[in-house]
């Protein structure tokens, strides 16, 4: 896995190595960035993975592999992503979009200002004050 985190980083830093710019930060604080980026993503992916051998039928047990939360946990979650995703919704469009951008896409907030066209403070404000409400949402 860390081989594939470390490949993707490589090729992730080669695409988009003209996004760097030096007046920001140094070259190897960017491409441990980038590389942080992709390690996070990995492990967020590899929960949702479910592996077996497609060769043998019997392989597979679903009860198994959920045994690991139980039925309350499970309802928590559940409520407490529906929270979530309605203290989202209550945000304004652009600003909910940078907070997601930010924090499911990994987004810098100078890839958000480009990304958006609004101005880096703005961004910066916008996605503040957003997780202000949404804390004050959840609470």
């Amino acid at each position: 896995m860390a081989e594939d985190i470390v490949h993707d980083a490589c090729i992730n830093i080669w695409q988009r190595a003209n996004s760097f710019d030096p007046a920001k930060g140094s070259a190897r604080t960017w491409i441990f960035s980038v590389a942080r980026h992709q390690a996070l993503n990995a492990i967020r992916y590899r929960d949702r993975e479910i592996t077996f051998d497609s060769n043998d039928p019997t392989e597979i047990d679903l009860d198994e592999h959920f045994q690991h939360s139980s039925v309350v946990e499970d309802a928590f979650d559940w409520q407490t992503g529906q929270r979530m995703d309605d203290c989202l919704h209550q945000l304004e469009t652009e600003r909910r979009n940078c907070v997601l951008h930010a924090y499911v896409d990994g987004l810098s907030h100078a890839e958000i200002s480009a990304h958006t066209g609004a101005p880096l403070g703005t961004v910066k404000a916008w996605i503040k004050r957003s997780l202000l409400r949404l804390r004050e949402c959840m609470a």
